[in-house]
């Protein structure tokens, strides 16, 4: 780990000014910490801020750009303006980063630097349409880059101080809402109304999965144990009503990535 550590940082002394993706969850934060002690002001961190970017991870970003000390920015990007975007289809995060990447290129350009991301080796494997605007875009991914994968981020960013070193993956808000269901603010509000309210139950690593009336719940399954009993899972529907939907469901599958994509290729042309 220590040799792929070291590949990193010269990988990004390779690059001589960058500027970082930066969401504020695990990878993106390692990246940014090491960019900036590698290239100092040469590194900037952005982070694009939509409805579909949650409060929580907004918060999380600026305590640790401010914790850290990075050179640290916030654009708007406008994703859900999109009828394409919006339409949801199977190919949504590549409009999504195609959004971003028109932004983050536009502030490199700027600086003579290049936009790099947090993608890290474990990702190669998973269906992730935005890749292709990463290409498009010539986005750079050094943690890929160095062979570092998601549990040796986690233990470097915890050896580096990061409070977020342990934090549960959490892809964006729309990524709750079924392909080809239209993604609406009003919806995400809600999705984001109810994991809020997950968490204020004690539950760590939830999503709530959005079906029209109906939140399907997912617990991560170190906790789904405690979400079934009956107690709780009667606690969980009512907080899902008093966000605004109809009725809930918990998932006795529990939480598992990506598991709107179940099923996805399987699907007659």
């Amino acid at each position: 780990m220590i040799d792929k550590e070291r590949a990193l940082r010269e990988r990004l002394l390779s690059l001589r000014s960058v500027v970082v993706a930066y969401s504020g969850g695990v990878d993106s934060a390692f990246l940014a910490l090491v960019a900036h002690d590698v290239l100092g002001d040469r590194a900037l961190a952005v982070t694009a801020e939509s409805p579909s970017y949650p409060e929580r991870h907004r918060r999380m970003a600026l305590d640790i750009a401010a914790r850290f000390g990075f050179p640290h920015r916030r654009i708007h990007t406008g994703e859900v303006e999109q009828p394409e975007y919006r339409a949801n289809p199977e190919n949504r995060c590549y409009f999504c980063k195609h959004e971003l990447y028109t932004h983050l290129t536009r502030i490199a350009s700027d600086r003579d630097a290049v936009v790099v991301d947090g993608n890290n080796a474990d990702d190669r494997g998973d269906y992730r349409p935005g890749r292709q605007a990463a290409r498009e875009f010539g986005v750079q991914s050094p943690l890929d880059d160095a062979g570092l994968m998601k549990i040796e981020i986690r233990e470097l960013a915890r050896a580096a101080g990061l409070p977020t070193w342990d934090e549960p993956a959490s892809a964006c808000l729309s990524s709750r809402i079924p392909y080809r269901s239209e993604v609406t603010g009003e919806k995400l509000r809600m999705i984001e109304r109810g994991e809020d309210a997950l968490r204020a139950l004690g539950f760590r690593v939830c999503r709530v999965r959005h079906y029209d009336d109906t939140a399907r719940v997912e617990i991560g399954r170190d906790e789904l144990p405690r979400a079934l009993d009956s107690g709780a899972t009667e606690a969980i529907v009512h907080a899902m009503r008093a966000v605004g939907y109809r009725d809930a469901i918990v998932d006795p599958k529990g939480y598992r990535t990506g598991s709107l994509n179940e099923g996805l290729f399987l699907r007659p042309a």
